[in-house]
Formats: structure tokens, sequence, C-alpha cells
């Protein structure tokens, strides 16, 4: 599969210079993607002609605050587009890390840091998204109503359009929902990540780390934590380096399975009842 022909017009008008290859490198569940090279500098470049709207604009908006906050390597955005729907970003060559405990270090450290920037308020000052699905980041003052809200109702909403949420199933997360405002603490919004699983992460030359497709926004660092728990993918060194530098509270583990509600949900929504028992299992324990 080669780049389609307006996404490289429209890359060659943007730098003003030709493209002189492009190799397809395959895609993710989402999009295709591919490496591609001018006379002087070499990109990457995803794209789907089926994306909702202002999907790649949100992406990009989301690398740029994450590469603001200066605590992690996030590759640089070259130019993102709606018509045709792309991003291109700068090409950082991916590399197995020669020291995997210093690798891990600077990982945990760089999101310690990252979390410990913070907002007045939990959310965003515009959607974005998580995988294809939208995200709504309304900015929320309280974190409880902002989890119960914008995330759990949200999904649960999807879910009901899309012949996933059964009576048992909404009857759990509804109560689960009253609850919420009696389990959750009241937090500083820490900037996040948004979408942290193994996927979204490599290394890169000296043993750095580099972040990428985030679905970002402000909230709850526990969330994050728990999300880089659920698939597995980090390191134990990770877990140590975050916690020497920003440690977790020690009710962290009694909120952890509550935090993986919501990124259960995104999957049931975008893969289906596969993930249903572990969504029903984790509102039964919380409802």
């Amino acid at each position: 599969m080669s780049l389609p022909a307006d996404i490289q017009h429209a890359i060659e008008s943007h730098l003003n210079t030709a493209v002189v290859s492009s190799q397809w490198i395959g895609g993710g569940d989402i999009n295709e993607a591919a490496q591609v090279e001018t006379a002087s500098e070499r990109f990457f470049v995803k794209w789907n002609p089926h994306s909702p709207p202002g999907m790649f604009t949100a992406e990009a908006r989301g690398l740029n605050l994450l590469a603001s906050a200066g605590t992690l390597k996030v590759p640089q955005v070259i130019l993102s587009s709606e018509k045709p729907a792309f991003l291109a970003l700068e090409w950082l060559p991916i590399e197995r890390p020669k020291n995997p405990t210093v690798f891990a270090d600077h990982l945990g450290e760089g999101l310690a840091r990252l979390h410990q920037i913070t907002q007045d308020k939990h959310g965003l000052d515009h959607d974005n998204y998580i995988g294809r699905l939208h995200q709504s980041n309304t900015p929320t003052q309280s974190w409880a109503a902002f989890y119960r809200d914008q995330r759990i109702r949200v999904q649960m909403g999807i879910a009901r359009q899309n012949g996933r949420l059964n009576p048992e199933r909404e009857r759990l997360l509804e109560r689960l929902c009253e609850k919420l405002p009696g389990i959750l603490p009241d937090v500083s919004p820490s900037l996040l990540h948004g979408d942290l699983w193994g996927g979204n992460y490599s290394g890169i030359t000296g043993d750095l780390p580099v972040i990428y497709d985030p679905a970002v926004y402000y909230g709850h660092r526990e969330v994050e934590m728990a999300f880089t728990e659920l698939f597995g993918g980090f390191p134990g060194r990770f877990y140590e380096a975050y916690n020497a530098a920003f440690p977790l509270d020690k009710g962290y583990m009694e909120r952890k399975a509550l935090y993986q509600l919501y990124p259960l949900l995104v999957h049931l929504n975008l893969f289906g009842e596969g993930y249903g028992s572990h969504v029903d299992s984790i509102a039964r324990r919380y409802a």
C-alpha cells in the first residue's frame, strides 16, 4: 500500500519539497502508516480516510501539550490535516534499550514529572479521542463527578448504542456511579498521557523513552498508573522509579481496579464482548 496521492500532495505543498519515497509500515487497529522521505528529511505519517472529525487535529494538540511539558520525549508534529485526514510526525529510530534499567528509570521518573504538572480543573479545554472513540473533557471541579460523567457514563452511552449494555451490566454500573463520590478522593488534576499502555511507548537512542498516541487530559494520576498495569508491558523498575520520584497514595491499590474500568469499557466498545466479563466483575466489586 502506497501513500495516498492527496496526502503526498499536501505534504509536498506544506514542506515545499518533493516526496522521494514512501514505504508502508502497517498500522494499528485504526490507522495506516508509512515512512515518508524527502531529499533531506524522513517522517512518520499515519492516515485514515474514515477517521472521526478532528481526530488527528486533537492528537496533534495532545502531542504538543505533552512536548511542552518537557518531561518525556514526544514526536514533533510536522503537519496535521483533516482533509485529507492524516498526521505527519518526525521520524524517530525506535530501538531496544541497551540498558533496560536506565531506560525504565527514565520512563518512571519522566512520567512522575509529567504528573506533577497540574491545573485547577479536571478535563481539558477541548475534547479528543481515545482510539476512535470520542473522549469528553468538559472541565470539572470534582474528580468523582468528572470520572462518573465524562468517563464511565459516556462509555455506558456508547455501549448502550452498540448493544453491549445488558440490563444487569447497566444496573451494576449505575449503582457504581452513584457511589463514586464516596469512593474517590478529592485530588489535584495531573497532566496525563491518557492512553498509556505498552504499545504507546518505545525506546530511542541513549536509552531514552518516547511516548505517543495520547488521549491527553488532566485527572487523577492513579488512572494512568492503573492503565499501565491493566495489560502489562511495563517493567517493575518503572514502578520503582515512579514511586521514588512521586509516591502513590496507599489507597491506590483499593482504587486500581475501579480506574481500570474506564479503559476496559473503551475496549468493550471498540473490540466487543470479550471484555464484558472483566467490566462486570469490577462493577460488581464496587457497586
